[in-house]
């Protein structure tokens, strides 16, 4: 009887390595659905608080959390190399200038590490980013070079000119940013062309 149990149990767990290898076959990106599936739930988790944001300030939740992926990978403790925290990796000036904008009276650089603070935060500032650079004919690529590399720098890479995203991207004299522009895109891209839709979002 046990045999026939463990005999059982072993043709189940092989029928169901065969499904799930079959499915990540037909996956466009294997590598982030074998990451989803061990995240347990995590890159679900901040969905509502993205969906709240992102209808705030008019952006898409897709992008909003495709953001989320590249920069923390869905870690709300991450802190970066300059300082950056929490889920959008959101500084201290960009926080400030929040603070300022939204004429919020409470505020401390801790509470960057609060996933629905950094989600409201990074969302002011991208779709804050993505109005500014609207006049171009693909403002996306403009607004995210921002977040990464400041609004400065992409206003030097665009000569204030209207420029097409190729001719930015040849502009750009940071690999980084060209990398990141392109990593947040392609994940934005991927989160549609899947079907996504974050929870709550219409």
């Amino acid at each position: 009887m046990a045999r026939r149990i463990i005999l059982i149990l072993g043709t189940f767990a092989v029928l169901l390595a065969a499904a799930a290898a079959v499915f990540l076959l037909t996956e466009k990106d294997p590598v982030y659905r074998l990451s989803e599936w061990a995240g347990l739930g995590r890159f679900e988790a901040y969905d509502d608080a993205i969906t709240s944001a992102a209808r705030r300030h008019g952006v898409d939740p897709l992008l909003v959390k495709a953001v989320i992926w590249q920069e923390s990978r869905f870690h709300p403790e991450k802190v970066g190399g300059h300082g950056e925290r929490g889920l959008m990796q959101v500084t201290e000036p960009a926080a400030q200038d929040w603070v300022k904008a939204e004429g919020i009276e409470t505020f401390v650089p801790e509470d960057l590490f609060d996933p629905k603070t950094n989600i409201e935060v990074g969302t002011w500032y991208l779709g804050r980013a993505l109005r500014h650079w609207s006049s171009q004919a693909d403002p996306l690529p403009f607004a995210l070079g921002e977040y990464n590399a400041g609004r400065s720098r992409v206003q030097r890479w665009s000569r204030g000119a209207q420029i097409s995203a190729e001719e930015l991207k040849r502009a750009m004299d940071i690999a980084s940013t060209r990398a990141y522009v392109a990593a947040v895109r392609n994940r934005y891209e991927y989160y549609g062309q899947r079907g996504d839709v974050v929870a709550g979002a219409e």
